[in-house]
């Protein structure tokens, strides 16, 4: 086959077009995959209006899993017919960040089919921008891991995002047996996340989100975990001016609670939650919210509170995950909310946008 079918976008474009496009032919370090599923990340639309991506057109999907198709000639820890996942992370792998498990902080780093975030060269992004929302990718072989066989591929196409919510939850350091906060529990992230939270010792949740219908579908996925939940639709109107989040958390949590993973795109929830935390609590953001938080530097220093930003996971993180789908301690299968054919990208890329029904997990098949 030397052509394929793939989502691509155009200069000026504010969104994909499946078009036709030659097969990637890979050099001697490459490894040629052949997508099974490919995931769909709702931020790929707001980059791509912020022109994040540097290089159009291009081919978009930064998450990937599917069988080797072809090596190249220097290749020699991948085989032909495995069973693989593709790890998106373009960075330099020799500076401080790269040899301290912070990858996701090289000034050159970017993602496979994303974006790129540094002002600063990028070698690999130039070589390795188009992405896998495509029949076929082409990947460096460092990137590639080998998926568990007992792992189905959109499962693996979607480690990242599960790896993202370990990086999170690595950095709140909860206390054994603590109580966790989860914003926009309802999302991609907040679903990961607890899927993942009793792994980190977690014991108790309490889930933020919009709908309490919606709170309520997310629920069982954190077992026998002890959760509470609290919808922004049955506080008081008023309660973005009035704290009435924070009100509503210190109630179900009076002593505050330990951590909160917050993953709010907009607006004041982000800040109302941080009010929520207990002395020395932790707030860990990963939501790209651009409302300032207004909290004096005096409040953090007599609450001894941290807040941590990150954007990412490291390689790390995501072969974390990798062992607990393989151990089967981990089972994420019910995480995959949607399935789209690649012909249906366009219209599966509008759902994610739009929400109008719960979307955790969206995969492509192509």
């Amino acid at each position: 086959m030397t052509s394929m079918l793939a989502a691509r976008v155009q200069k000026g474009a504010a969104a994909p077009e499946l078009a036709k496009t030659a097969v990637p032919e890979p050099g001697s370090q490459d490894v040629l995959v052949k997508v099974a599923s490919a995931g769909l990340a709702p931020g790929m639309t707001r980059l791509l209006a912020l022109g994040a991506f540097r290089h159009l057109p291009t081919t978009l999907g930064h998450e990937a899993a599917g069988t080797v198709a072809a090596v190249g000639a220097e290749v020699e820890d991948v085989s032909v017919g495995a069973r693989v996942r593709v790890h998106p992370n373009l960075n330099c792998r020799s500076c401080t960040y790269c040899r301290s498990d912070r990858d996701m902080m090289c000034p050159q780093q970017a993602m496979i089919g994303h974006a790129a975030f540094g002002d600063v060269p990028t070698p690999l992004y130039d070589a390795y921008h188009d992405g896998a929302l495509a029949e076929y990718v082409c990947v460096p072989h460092w990137l590639i891991d080998e998926l568990p066989g007992a792992v189905s591929f959109d499962v693996g196409a979607k480690v990242h995002d599960l790896a993202n919510a370990v990086r999170a939850l690595k950095l709140a350091q909860p206390p054994l047996g603590g109580t966790l906060v989860v914003t926009a529990a309802t999302g991609t992230m907040g679903t990961a996340t607890v899927k993942l939270a009793a792994h980190f010792g977690v014991a108790r949740l309490i889930l933020v989100g919009r709908s309490a219908e919606r709170l309520a579908a997310v629920r069982p996925l954190a077992g026998p975990m002890s959760v509470d939940t609290l919808a922004l639709d049955e506080l008081p109107e008023d309660w973005a001016d009035t704290q009435g989040l924070t009100r509503g958390l210190r109630e179900l949590a009076p002593e505050g609670a330990d951590a909160v993973l917050d993953f709010v795109p907009e607006g004041p929830a982000s800040a109302q939650a941080l009010a929520a935390l207990a002395t020395g609590g932790a707030l860990v953001h990963m939501g790209a919210n651009g409302t300032p938080l207004l909290i004096p530097p005096s409040v953090l220093m007599v609450n001894c509170w941290r807040i941590i930003g990150t954007r990412a996971c490291t390689r790390a993180d995501a072969r974390q995950v990798l062992d607990l789908l393989r151990q089967g301690t981990l089972r994420a299968e019910q995480l995959i909310s949607h399935r789209f054919p690649l012909t249906e990208v366009g219209p599966a890329m509008a759902a994610l946008q739009s929400r109008t029904e719960p979307i955790w997990m969206a995969v492509v098949n192509p």
